[in-house]
């Protein structure tokens, strides 16, 4: 089966009661608040906060909706700080209580390849969150609004073929496709893809903040927005008053490793899929689900399902494609169990439209740009397809694609910059909550558990359920402490759980 690239953050309305909580202890006051008078103007409040000395700075304009909207030139290369430059688009949503402003709230959705400004601009500000900060999202660079790359060409065709190995020419297929997209990316783009990882977006952060003028920022990313908060810990520790890590990345293991826990986090998503269709049927009558499942690839690995008004047929690649797009969150179960009956009657819109779901929704080239620079993976393509072999034999359903997605990673022109965890030794970073889903499949309960371990004075909680990602997303027990701690500074109990 094929995984979804990007782990975007899914929000879903699920409500429940927080199980164990309490001795919360609140953290010391940060060094550095900053506040700002109010303003009238019918575009909402104006911060009035002041760059810090040399700063780069941001044109901010209205944009609508009360949010203000802005480009900061960084370095290309931050080991020339006065050679070329990048452009990021920024975006901001003033606090409401200006008088009462703590300070920036910087968000990001994940990916790599989602857009920060469109999450900041779709965030709830409700709680108290709207009224004490500034919201502000940046699209790391690469991606959205800033410098986007465009050298997707051949995505259709590359999710087109069957990403499970059983001959050579499944293995030809891979590579063929996968070259072709690597060689439109570095013609167009092989100046800047060097610089693209998470350690410079990072450093755009920090760049944003002191044209911000806070001394301290607060942040709140999910899945791959975990990377850029480490990193972002890791080089700025003391300018960080806040940060909760949702769907947590371990920058720990290599890059094949954490793709095969990743597969794995996608068997127990299918599991609970299958239980789920056990329990309530699903619509498949008397047939197992699983024999669903197996029914509707061995007809499209047989001839594409035809899609009546969708721009291809539902082949091998789109039907895995949109299974495990589905498992991302438990709200698209019933659209997975009504796209598999359709296929069965010979319709493969619903599985197509699932997979364009994913494949719209962030920016394909900008994941690899960033996640083949972030991890450490094998130069030699086969070693990739090799693994992708040996995992589909522990892992049946994900191992084999999900591995073979990243030998793209294999064939990639940029050396890689891996990152690495915060060093236990780190001085100055304030308590960081750890937020994990036991039911994760793109970013698995046990990679929460070890990156809490790693940073000094982390906090994990642990949410009970299905899904990718739970901040803001409606559960009470989640949100309140979470509010608690981005407004008041309270720190929940180590180990904390919400079910």
């Amino acid at each position: 089966m094929k995984r979804i690239l990007a782990a975007l953050v899914v929000s879903a309305s699920l409500l429940s009661a927080c199980a164990t909580s309490g001795g919360n202890d609140a953290a010391p006051e940060p060094t550095t608040t900053t506040k700002a008078p109010s303003s009238s103007s019918d575009e909402g409040p104006t911060p009035t906060v002041v760059p810090e000395p040399g700063a780069r700075t941001v044109d901010w304009s209205d944009c609508g909706g009360g949010f203000q909207c802005g480009t900061i030139d960084v370095p290309l290369d931050y080991s020339k700080p006065d050679g070329k430059t990048i452009e990021v688009a920024v975006t901001r949503h003033p606090a409401d209580d200006q008088e009462n402003r703590i300070g920036t709230l910087f968000v990001n959705p994940g990916g790599p390849g989602g857009s920060a400004i469109d999450l900041a601009r779709g965030f709830n500000r409700a709680g108290g969150i709207g009224d004490r900060f500034d919201i502000v999202g940046f699209d790391p660079r690469g991606v959205g609004e800033s410098t986007p790359l465009d050298c997707h060409s051949h995505l259709m065709e590359i999710y087109d073929i069957d990403q499970s190995i059983d001959s050579e020419a499944d293995r030809t297929a891979i590579l063929e496709g996968s070259q072709a997209f690597v060689d439109e990316c570095e013609q167009k783009y092989g100046d800047i893809l060097p610089f693209l990882g998470t350690t410079d977006a990072a450093r755009d952060m920090d760049e944003i903040r002191k044209a911000i003028g806070d001394e301290q920022l607060s942040y709140l990313g999910y899945s791959y927005g975990t990377s850029l908060g480490q990193e972002y810990a890791r080089q700025f520790p003391t300018h960080v008053r806040s940060m909760i890590l949702d769907g947590v990345v371990d920058h720990e293991p290599d890059g094949l490793t954490t793709a095969e826990t990743q597969a794995a986090g996608f068997e127990t998503a299918l599991d609970s899929y299958l239980a789920h269709c056990d329990d309530e049927g699903c619509g498949f009558g008397d047939q197992d689900p699983r024999d669903v499942i197996d029914e509707v690839v061995a007809a499209a690995e047989k001839a594409p399902i035809p899609a009546p008004g969708a721009d291809r047929a539902a082949g091998p690649g789109v039907v895995t494609l949109a299974l495990s797009a589905g498992l991302y969150n438990q709200q698209f179960w019933s659209q997975i169990s009504s796209s598999l009956r359709n296929a069965q009657d010979g319709d493969g819109s619903g599985l197509v439209a699932l997979a364009d779901q994913y494949l719209t929704g962030a920016s394909f080239e900008g994941y690899f740009a960033v996640g083949c620079l972030d991890d450490t993976w094998p130069t030699d393509p086969d070693e990739v397809l090799d693994a992708s072999v040996r995992a589909e034999e522990e892992i049946p359903n994900f191992g084999g694609p999900i591995v073979s997605d990243y030998v793209r990673c294999a064939m990639w022109p940029a050396s890689s910059k891996p990152l690495k965890p915060v060093p236990a030794t780190t001085k100055g970073l304030p308590p960081i909550l750890v937020v994990s889903t036991t039911k994760d499949p793109a970013t698995p309960y046990e990679n929460g558990v070890a990156v809490a371990k790693q940073i000094p004075g982390a906090v994990l909680v642990t949410n009970e359920g299905e899904g990718h990602t739970v901040v803001n997303s409606g559960k009470p027990c989640i949100d309140d402490l979470v509010r608690e701690y981005l407004v008041d500074l309270t720190i929940p109990s180590d180990g904390t759980t919400c079910d």
